[in-house]
């Protein structure tokens, strides 16, 4: 029996593990489950915070910067022309328009009001506004140098009326006799262009400068030559 029962004593061990050892195993077991748990659980409200506020931020109206688009108005047009006032001593003023001095066929002829003898009045100040306006809403969709009626203006004070006309024959022939000439003034001689009742004819004759502002103004701007800078000369066209 002492000998069986030191079998027993020897093998049994070898046989089946010590408790301790299952209890050292399930301890760590649950160490490293817990260390997993602390790893999973922090790192992710940690990380995700952070996240969130970045795609908040960049979601957010204020950080997206807002395009500003600057339109800068049209610049007016600029050509030049050839400019003529002309009329009776004893009658009232013309103005006409060439775009080439050797046509005798105006680009634009207007008659105004004003007596010749009160523009050259004005003219001796120095400085001369003509303001032609249009009003009629009638005529907004005629082009502005086919209008065929404008209120006159002269520096500021109502002169009459202004009409557009069709070059006659004396005026055709006034155009030619002084085609040569791009600036200038002088007087032509009485019965000019064999007319009965004709007197002498006063004229000006200089380079201007057209403006093209839009659809519903214009203006002629006087060039003046290098003898003479002190005159001053202005055609408006504007439609209201």
């Amino acid at each position: 029996m002492t000998k069986i029962d030191a079998l027993r004593r020897f093998l049994l061990p070898c046989i089946s593990p010590p408790s301790t050892t299952t209890k050292t195993t399930t301890t760590t077991k649950k160490r490293l489950s817990t260390s997993l748990r602390d790893d999973l659980d922090y790192p992710i409200t940690i990380n995700q915070e952070p996240q969130i506020q970045e795609d908040q931020e960049s979601s957010s109206p204020l950080s997206i910067p807002n395009p500003r688009i600057t339109l800068t108005p049209p610049r007016p047009s600029k050509t030049m022309v050839i400019g003529t006032i002309f009329g009776n001593r004893r009658g009232h003023v013309w103005f006409c328009i060439q775009h080439d001095r050797l046509s005798t066929a105006p680009h634009l002829l207007l008659e105004l009001s004003i007596p010749t003898h009160q523009l050259v009045k004005e003219m001796q100040c120095g400085l001369v506004r003509l303001a032609l306006e249009c009003n009629r809403s009638e005529l907004n969709s005629v082009p502005l140098r086919a209008v065929p009626v404008w209120t006159l203006n002269c520096n500021g004070k109502k002169a009459g009326f202004a009409l557009r006309r069709k070059a006659s024959e004396q005026i055709r022939l006034m155009l030619k006799t002084v085609q040569s000439m791009t600036v200038g003034a002088g007087v032509l001689p009485a019965r000019f262009g064999s007319s009965s009742d004709s007197e002498e004819i006063m004229y000006m004759r200089a380079n201007y400068e057209h403006m093209v502002g839009g659809a519903d103004s214009e203006s002629f701007h006087l060039i003046n030559p290098d003898e003479c800078p002190g005159q001053e000369l202005s055609v408006f066209l504007m439609r209201t």
